[in-house]
């Protein structure tokens, strides 16, 4: 349509429109002309509206961090879209209540404060220091500008600041810590032998009307999800590197211009006697240090091996058994004061008494290996690399934006974005929401690729950074919607779930019926019959080396009455693939405050308060929100 108006509309038409359409936008603006004045409220608090598109972008985000904390096990089917989006829409009143008393109390974060908290995350720095392109990149990532993002981490760390002032009247007793140590700390010693499902596992044919029915009634189980192929076109900043040319006039510039990266400073091999001495030492004991050390002169100068003079004499423990050897080092290495000594002096020269921090030295310099710059000849491969690499990076975010203006200029097709840039359009096997391989498997992809501009609207999708050197632009070409696989194709898989069923389902009966008898008085060994009986270590509520039992089995026992008057009590726990363990519980000891260190019940009390002022801080909230205003609007999901 828009291509047609342009091949039509030329000369005093097209500017006739032009006119037309640009009156209401300059008289109302374009938003409001478009409807985009008219934004979808979702709820107020205390009169401050959360729109629709607050809740799309925090929900878009909360859905793309669950799949990258999920990885390989998310599964779109197992969440409930409508609850996801209540739950999202709770945390983001939750931060407006927040936000809203942090700033009746006066709470603010300074724009120090906000700088400091920025540097100091290891995602925005590059080799131990802030990088502005990987604070900015990293931003763009997120779906904002630098001055949004600032913004929420400003809000975020006065949340912080009323968080701790809340939390931090949180105070635990020594009574209270007494009785979470006898909790926490408490052991319980167990018997238990384990019925296998392997006992009771049939191979008799299961009719097929009931492999049918168990069909019909649990179809959610059989579902294919939703898949979609796709068309990209990747840019790759090591694919670009390929296509640089360079020529020898280009590449001596490059290494001239990073002359430094290919010269190798000057080391010097040195061996010293130090005779240590505190800076703030008197002059009796200054002169004493300095005395020692121009008698191992003398000594040296006299004829005597320096390495022997160190091994007897030097108070340097690394370096004393080796003779004084140092080997070799560059500048920056040593204190100012020896290193300005090493490197004054000759092969071969002895130097001293060298004053500093550490006490009074006697320097001999052994070796020297002069600085040496690499030639252009010597480097040429690596300059060549490196040129490349750089010039790919500087064409990269160039490349970047021309595709971003393509792609949207023609959101119908690719082609044109891949000719103009001389791209190739890749295709995808069938994809499902839980990504693809390669260029594919970020999680930024799948969220792309099923949104409704894309997926629904047929568009191109945005460019999207993939990887600090890689991104890409896609668009859906085919699509299946998510349906129930047919009875033939989930037939096995369904047999062999109804197998697995039965034969838990005996395993558990067998097992009920032995604590039956165990319940009534017969003894455990004779109920267990053949089965082996295993007794761990008594059990604590963590795993310890000492007692290491399956999880369920933990939680079991720790839910089981004590035992009275020596009578064990008794249960049976499922332990996965359908086993079943019995389990006698004999005796329980608690925790005991006397047996444990001053470090280790510190550690108890600050673990209590930290559970404790998460609490407080959540009835805090809770409190606000009982005194708040607010009006939640039915979502547009909702009817």
């Amino acid at each position: 349509m828009l291509q047609a108006i342009r091949d039509k509309a030329q000369g005093w038409i097209a500017w006739a429109i032009v006119t037309l359409i640009s009156i209401p936008f300059a008289l109302w603006g374009i938003q409001q002309y478009l409807g985009g004045g008219s934004e979808v409220v979702v709820a107020e608090v205390d009169g401050q509206e959360i729109t629709g598109q607050q809740l799309d972008r925090r929900y878009q985000q909360f859905r793309q961090n669950l799949r990258t904390r999920l990885g390989a096990a998310y599964r779109p089917e197992m969440f409930d879209e409508k609850q996801m989006r209540k739950q999202v829409l709770e945390d983001i009143i939750r931060a407006s209540l927040i936000a809203e008393e942090a700033q009746r109390l006066g709470l603010r974060a300074g724009d120090a404060m906000v700088r400091r908290a920025i540097m100091s995350v290891p995602a925005f720095q590059k080799d131990g220091r802030f990088d502005r392109e990987a604070y900015e990149r990293a931003v763009r990532l997120q779906g904002l500008v630098p001055a949004a993002f600032e913004q929420r981490l400003r809000q975020s760390l006065v949340a912080d600041q009323l968080s701790l002032a809340v939390s931090s009247s949180a105070f635990v007793t020594d009574t209270e810590l007494k009785d979470s140590v006898r909790l926490r700390r408490q052991l319980r010693k167990v018997r238990y032998f384990v019925v296998p499902a392997a006992e009771f596992k049939s191979e008799k044919t299961i009719p097929e009307a009931d492999l049918k029915a168990y069909y019909e009634k649990h179809q959610n189980r059989f579902m294919a999800p939703e898949q979609v192929k796709l068309d990209y076109i990747v840019l790759d900043v090591n694919k670009i590197a390929e296509s640089v040319k360079a020529d020898d006039a280009s590449l001596k510039a490059f290494y001239e211009e990073h002359i430094g990266d290919y010269r190798k400073p000057e080391e010097r091999r040195v061996r010293h006697i130090l005779i240590a001495v505190d800076q703030k030492a008197d002059k009796a004991a200054e002169e004493t240090a300095r005395k020692k050390i121009e008698r191992a002169m003398k000594r040296i100068q006299a004829g005597e091996d320096f390495a022997k003079v160190a091994k007897e004499v030097s108070e340097d423990p690394g370096s004393a058994s080796q003779g004084g050897d140092l080997g070799f080092f560059g500048h920056g290495i040593m204190d100012p004061a020896f290193e300005k000594a090493a490197f004054s002096h000759g092969k071969g020269e002895l130097v001293g008494p060298i004053r500093t921090q550490f006490g009074y030295h006697l320097i001999e310099v052994e070796d020297i290996k002069p600085a040496k710059t690499r030639t252009f000849a010597e480097v040429r491969k690596e300059v060549l690399a490196r040129y490349r690499k750089t010039e790919a990076e500087k064409r990269f975010y160039d490349y970047a934006e021309r595709l971003s203006d393509l792609a949207y200029e023609d959101p119908d097709s690719l082609e044109p974005a891949a000719d103009a840039l001389k791209l190739k359009i890749e295709h995808s096997d069938w994809i499902t929401r839980e990504g693809g391989k390669g260029a594919l498997a970020s999680p930024k992809v799948t969220a792309a690729a099923f949104s409704d501009d894309v997926l629904n609207e047929g568009h191109n999708s945005e460019v999207i950074e993939t990887g600090p050197e890689q991104a890409l632009v896609l668009r859906v070409v085919d699509h299946r919607a998510a349906n129930v696989k047919p009875f033939e194709e989930v037939k096995g898989q369904i047999e062999a779930q109804l197998r697995e069923q039965q034969t838990r389902e005996k395993a558990e009966a067998a097992a009920k019926a032995l604590l039956e008898r165990l319940q009534k008085g017969e003894g455990f060994k004779t109920v267990a019959a053949n089965r082996e009986i295993k007794t761990p270590a008594p059990i604590g509520r963590v795993e310890s080396k000492g007692a290491q039992v399956p999880q369920s089995l933990r939680n079991a026992v720790f839910r089981l009455p004590r035992p009275q008057k020596g009578k064990p009590s008794y249960a049976t726990v499922p332990l996965g693939k359908g086993d079943i363990a019995v389990v006698a519980l004999d005796s329980v000891e608690d925790g005991s405050p006397d047996k444990l260190s001053k470090e280790e019940l510190d550690q108890e009390r600050k673990a209590m308060m930290r559970a404790r002022a998460t609490a407080y801080f959540d009835h805090f909230v809770e409190e606000l929100r009982r005194k708040a205003k607010i009006e939640i609007k039915p979502l547009a999901s909702e009817p």
